[in-house]
């Protein structure tokens, strides 16, 4: 027992004097000036100093285990989206404008009726139009029925040419008279536009109403619903008529699935976008002019991808992505390998790996963080 405590305390003086003399010379060093010394004795200490990390690192591996989560790859569908904002319309949503100048002595109209195209929805008074149009009507007939005794009288060779074409010309004044009288006529009638239902009455009966003013009523059709949005020209190429688009409406929490029907064919210079309409179904009739939308556009589509967690991907000091994958595994424990891949698109929070990855791998998920090469996975 004696022997031992003597050799430890010669090893530890051995040792504060191997010290002390390697100060000893490195003080002796500076003191000499001597430049290629201090040099040579400092590549000595750092290539020291490189093996000892070296040995620290690999036996700190070895040694260290690590709580994770893991996760199984598969083949899956991977699609990226364009997020977008746009706004709810229609193409049939107008204020229905009077077009003669007079009373309105009926109007069969009410807000929330629904109506059909070209139903009848109220009457101007005519002024007297309607008895101008009959008396035009009489001059029509007779002008038409001199023009067909005219006109088989000269193909008898009886009278002249130029009684033929007076009759002619008197028959077409008098048509197109006829013409232009109805024509006034019927705009005195209001009729629907169009299919739809009506949602505000500006007007009431016996009001005077006028070309001139805002409006008698607004029909508005919520069948053919669409979202017009802008979208960055970089996406030129990447959009196409029928293009699949999930709808979703804040102010409703649902979500549609609608489809692009149209793309602009100009680029705004101001901020370099085109337009697009999507075409939305309104089964439930919840859409409204005006509602914002939220468009998810599918603008790349990968039908077998390898993808993960985006979170889990990390970065070495020389920029290369990397994941770790469990190697050796037994269902419960493994072994971390770390894994250089290639990125794809990102979306919904994973990412597709082009390289580096394949179906069946195991990749650490929760805890890879403090993950390393070599390290012993419990899971």
């Amino acid at each position: 027992m004696k022997k031992i405590i003597l050799l430890t305390v010669l090893s530890i003086s051995l040792f504060s004097c191997g010290k002390k003399e390697d100060n000893a010379n490195i003080d002796t060093l500076i003191a000499s000036k001597n430049v290629s010394a201090l040099q040579a004795k400092k590549a000595v200490i750092q290539a020291d100093l490189a093996k000892i990390d070296e040995a620290l690192s690999t036996l700190d591996v070895k040694k260290d285990e690590a709580l994770v989560s893991v996760l199984s790859l598969k083949d899956t569908i991977f699609s990226h989206y364009l997020e977008i904002q746009g706004s709810v319309d229609t193409k049939e949503n107008i204020l229905v404008q009077p077009e003669y100048q007079g009373t309105l002595i009926s109007l069969n109209a009410k807000a929330g009726q629904r109506v059909s195209k070209g139903q009848v929805l109220g009457k101007i008074d005519d002024a007297g139009l309607s008895q101008q149009v009959a008396s035009l009507e009489n001059q029509y007939a007779l002008a038409k029925t001199t023009f067909e005794r005219q006109k088989n009288l000269w193909n008898q060779k009886i009278g002249s040419e130029m009684q033929y074409l007076q009759a002619q010309t008197q028959m077409i004044s008098a048509q197109r008279g006829v013409a232009q009288a109805k024509a006034q006529l019927a705009k005195t009638i209001i009729k629907a536009p169009f299919t739809g239902t009506i949602d505000q009455v500006f007007v009431e009966k016996g009001q005077v109403v006028a070309p001139s003013q805002q409006g008698l009523m607004r029909i508005v059709n919520l069948s053919n619903m669409f979202v017009s949005t802008s979208v960055p020209e970089t996406y030129i190429g990447k959009l196409k008529i029928g293009t699949e688009v999930d709808v979703l409406l804040t102010s409703l929490g649902k979500t549609y699935k609608g489809r692009v029907r149209q793309i602009g064919n100009f680029v705004n210079p101001s901020n370099r976008s085109f337009g697009i309409e999507v075409g939305v179904p309104n089964p439930d009739n919840l859409l409204r002019p005006n509602q914002v939308a939220n468009l998810k556009i599918t603008d790349y589509e990968s039908k077998n991808a390898v993808v993960v967690p985006t979170n889990v991907i990390q970065e070495d000091n020389v920029k290369n992505k990397y994941v770790y994958i469990v190697t050796n595994s037994n269902g419960k424990t493994g072994v971390a390998k770390k894994v250089i891949v290639k990125l794809g698109q990102s979306s919904d929070n994973v990412t597709e790996i082009l390289n580096g990855l394949s179906a069946n791998d195991i990749i650490v998920t929760e805890g890879a963080n403090a993950v390393s090469e070599g390290m012993k996975l419990n899971f």
